[in-house]
């Protein structure tokens, strides 16, 4: 181990938290082959912001061995923030074998932030399987996840769901209508062409302005 990884390590050992946080965002420039046996230290950190950045940073730096700790963290860990953490982080990881666990996650959890990550985290997949759990995700009580999901079905350019989302072009939330004019940018069919017509003359700016780069995406196709 050299110098720096050597002090790296010896941090993450400090009885101070804001030393070991240090020490963690240190290893961003670190190969993460070397990177993630010192972030497995802080894995069960006694500070939850420590162990959230950590189950993150597995994520950004895969290693074989990062897969089946955030799946082990996502089943098994009892608070919710660090199991969506353990949801976003696969999806980042873009590994196909994730599918199975975020579904279940999507599908078993009861905290609605885990539910949310895994419908972010199935859109980054991009696995066209995950269809029909997005579409149910629409009908969450939850506006963020139904946001989540409509940008996932655009992910994984589900053209056969358009006509599920278009219900929430006239949705309350600017937000959810800006996440359906940006979906239909990777939805080609006329109803999309349509809709982001409709989308661009929108009172809120963003929506009217996603809409546009959306439909621009479509025609130039």
């Amino acid at each position: 181990m050299n110098s720096n990884l050597e002090q790296i390590s010896s941090q993450l050992d400090s009885e101070s938290s804001r030393d070991r946080m240090i020490a963690l965002a240190s290893l961003r420039n670190v190969s993460a082959e070397d990177a993630v046996p010192l972030i497995k230290k802080v894995l069960n950190d006694e500070s939850l912001q420590i162990r959230s950045m950590a189950v993150f940073a597995l994520g950004i730096k895969p290693t074989e061995e990062c897969y089946s700790i955030l799946v082990r963290i996502l089943e098994t860990e009892k608070d919710y923030g660090i199991r969506a953490d353990a949801a976003g982080a696969l999806g980042y990881l873009e590994d196909i074998r994730a599918f199975e666990p975020l579904v279940r996650a999507f599908y078993e959890d009861t905290d609605w932030l885990v539910r949310f990550s895994a419908a972010v985290a199935l859109g980054n997949l991009k696995d066209p399987r995950a269809r029909d759990v997005l579409v149910r995700a629409l009908d969450s009580e939850e506006v963020v996840v139904q946001q989540a999901a409509i940008a996932a079905l655009g992910e994984i350019k589900a053209v056969d769901a358009v006509d599920q989302i278009l219900r929430f072009a006239q949705s309350e939330d600017w937000l959810v209508r800006q996440r359906l004019a940006e979906a239909l940018g990777h939805l080609p069919s006329e109803k999309s062409i349509a809709a982001l017509k409709y989308l661009e003359k929108d009172s809120n700016s963003n929506v009217s302005q996603s809409a546009t780069f959306s439909l621009q995406k479509l025609t130039d196709v």
